[in-house]
């Protein structure tokens, strides 16, 4: 399906990250009852809807642990069992969302979104090259999918059913 995009407010999102509150992934992690957008939690991981999503099952994939270095805060097994649930994530995505690539990145920055996350989004086929590989996770540049928050939850679902299989 087709969303239309909404223009991120990036003024908004740098004054959410940069203001000193406690971090969003954090925030996230701590909530009870468990967010709706959640997909999937276990004793250590979180997988949640990412809320300015620019393309269709875009997710974010933590460690419920606040870690910011995204290979010294690790050990190799907590590394790996991380790496296991972002490669479960993704097929479990590509399943339900059409797929020409699998786009799985981390990134942040110690000044803002320190809590170290993957993201997993499927990049649909046909994307014109130019709107591909950065081009299609830079809400700044695209702007971002206004989904309605009932499909949203339905997607969060999809994917909560296909991880079991």
């Amino acid at each position: 399906m087709t969303w239309p995009r909404k223009k991120f407010d990036r003024g908004a999102y740098l004054q959410e990250v940069l203001g000193g509150r406690e971090c969003f992934i954090c925030r996230l992690a701590k909530s009870d009852p468990l967010s709706a957008e959640e997909v999937f939690r276990d004793d250590a991981h979180i997988v949640f809807l990412n809320r300015f999503p620019t393309l269709e099952g875009y997710v974010l994939i933590a460690p419920l642990e606040h870690r910011e270095q995204v290979i010294s805060d690790f050990s190799l097994d907590d590394y790996l069992s991380l790496q296991a649930l972002v490669y479960r994530v993704g097929e479990a995505l590509s399943e339900i969302v059409p797929t020409e690539r699998l786009y799985v990145l981390s990134v942040g920055s110690q000044e803002g979104n320190s809590h170290v996350h993957w993201h997993v989004a499927s990049l649909p086929p046909g994307t014109k090259y130019e709107d591909q590989q950065l081009a299609a996770l830079m809400a700044e540049r695209i702007g971002y999918l206004d989904i309605p928050q009932a499909n949203r939850l339905r997607f969060a679902d999809l994917l909560r059913q296909a991880m079991k299989t």
